[in-house]
């Protein structure tokens, strides 16, 4: 794929549905991109994708490094990134950056764009969640048990997408992101952060989006796939 294209496998109803134990090595999700986010076989903790290396983010808040040949993954999204616009900034809160990326790509409300920032963060508050506890467990449920940390005056990293609205469902609408710190130690589903003075934001605009639906498995043929909409944006944060 070239850069800057929006490579996803399986959809975000599906794991809202509990379709989790099946899905493709982490390495055929790494031919499409270095940079995206994730998780793992039965909704076990969260993934992110920094620079071709993939890192699982567990509840405890342990972070492992993973063999991309023997880990299967439910759903992933990727990117080859090369940013097209850096700025360094103070930012507070999800909010915050929400209003830099609307300044930064004004003309960007129904593209997805990625995102990464590198710096030092007063403070990130993130969550993991620790897998399914049976079949189909759906990401509700799953969620419902997640753990959260706060990381205070840490440096690290923060990699992610803004979906447009109308890919909800299939992704998540809005902003998605995740946080890993430099020693690749800990990290989670970010809920909020901020900037200890400023840092370094890269993105790109994005307009070519490929799909690939899970094929021979059962779960995924026989989930309903309906939209939920509130659920998707509980658990999502």
């Amino acid at each position: 794929m070239a850069y800057n294209e929006v490579f996803q496998y399986s959809i975000v109803s599906a794991l809202m549905d509990g379709v989790a134990s099946r899905g493709p090595p982490i390495a055929h999700i790494l031919e499409h991109g270095n940079h995206g986010l994730g998780t793992f076989r039965h909704m076990n903790g969260e993934m992110i994708v920094l620079d071709g290396q993939v890192y699982q983010m567990k509840a405890d808040g342990s972070v492992v490094h993973i063999d991309p040949q023997n880990t299967i993954t439910p759903f992933a999204t990727v990117t080859r990134f090369q940013p097209t616009t850096t700025r360094r900034a103070t930012v507070v809160g999800k909010v915050g950056l929400e209003a830099l990326l609307t300044e930064l790509f004004p003309k960007a409300r129904n593209h997805f764009v990625a995102v990464r920032i590198d710096g030092v963060f007063r403070k990130v508050n993130v969550r993991t969640a620790g897998g399914q506890t049976k079949p189909r467990e759906g990401m509700v449920d799953v969620c419902a048990r997640q753990t959260t940390h706060t990381f205070e005056g840490v440096k690290g990293t923060i990699i992610g997408f803004r979906c447009p609205q109308y890919v909800m469902g299939i992704n998540v609408a809005g902003d998605h992101f995740h946080f890993i710190t430099e020693d690749r130690q800990r990290g989670g589903h970010i809920l909020e952060f901020e900037t200890e003075g400023d840092v370094d934001i890269s993105a790109a605009q994005m307009s070519r989006f490929h799909l690939e639906l899970p094929t021979e498995d059962d779960e995924f043929n026989d989930a309903e796939l309906k939209l939920q909409a509130q659920g998707i944006k509980a658990v999502e944060g």
